[in-house]
């Protein structure tokens, strides 16, 4: 489904540990890491979408999280020309997000990246809120940026100031820019065994 404009709508979880850690994970067969996200159904409502995501791509269910948050409207981002298709019928140029912050109410051994025949992700981790600004790749740092900061609020209603500490606009872009000192790598995660299998969209 992409609209008019060549956006395709998709939904972004930050899902939350209690602590304010976030959980970050690897794409399979890829360096790449970021928060778990997917494209909507026609037949979808964005928060019906996010539960579907996050069951395939961590196999947590809804009982499993509380909402906190949401963002308003859509947040748009651009792929890099490498990653448009031009020969499809209807172009991709990117992406336009809704995005849900998820308190997360389970415990570490229900999250399963292998519940699916084509995994998402092989590996994750919980790291401190701000992280992902330096880590997640350019092309979806706007967006990424956008999302947190509007977020960041509920998650501080939750873990407190310390956890998710208020940080400047200008703060936040150097550190997507450079890396910054104390965004830190905390806690642990895991690896998942996957099977072979085609690989999704880079767009997703």
């Amino acid at each position: 489904m992409i609209d008019p404009d060549g956006y395709r709508p998709n939904v972004g979880i930050v899902l939350m540990h209690p602590d304010g850690r976030v959980f970050w994970a690897r794409r399979v067969r890829r360096d790449g890491w970021q928060f778990p996200q997917g494209g909507m159904n026609s037949d979808e409502t964005p928060l019906e979408a996010m539960y579907r995501e996050l069951q395939e791509e961590t196999g947590l269910e809804s009982r499993h999280v509380d909402v906190l948050g949401v963002t308003p409207g859509w947040l748009r981002y651009r792929l890099p020309p490498r990653a448009i298709r031009r020969n499809d019928r209807l172009v991709c140029i990117g992406q336009k997000q809704v995005w849900y912050l998820l308190r997360f109410t389970g415990a570490d051994s229900d999250l399963r990246l292998d519940l699916t025949d084509s995994p998402e992700f092989d590996h994750w981790r919980w790291v401190d809120f701000w992280y992902p600004l330096e880590h997640v790749v350019n092309f979806k740092r706007g967006v990424y940026t956008r999302a947190l900061q509007h977020l960041a609020p509920f998650a501080r209603d939750v873990a407190g100031a310390t956890a998710v500490p208020t940080i400047s606009l200008e703060t936040q872009r150097s550190r997507g820019r450079h890396g910054g000192a104390g965004a830190g790598n905390r806690g642990h995660g895991q690896s998942a065994r996957v099977p072979a299998g085609p690989r999704r969209s880079s767009a997703d």
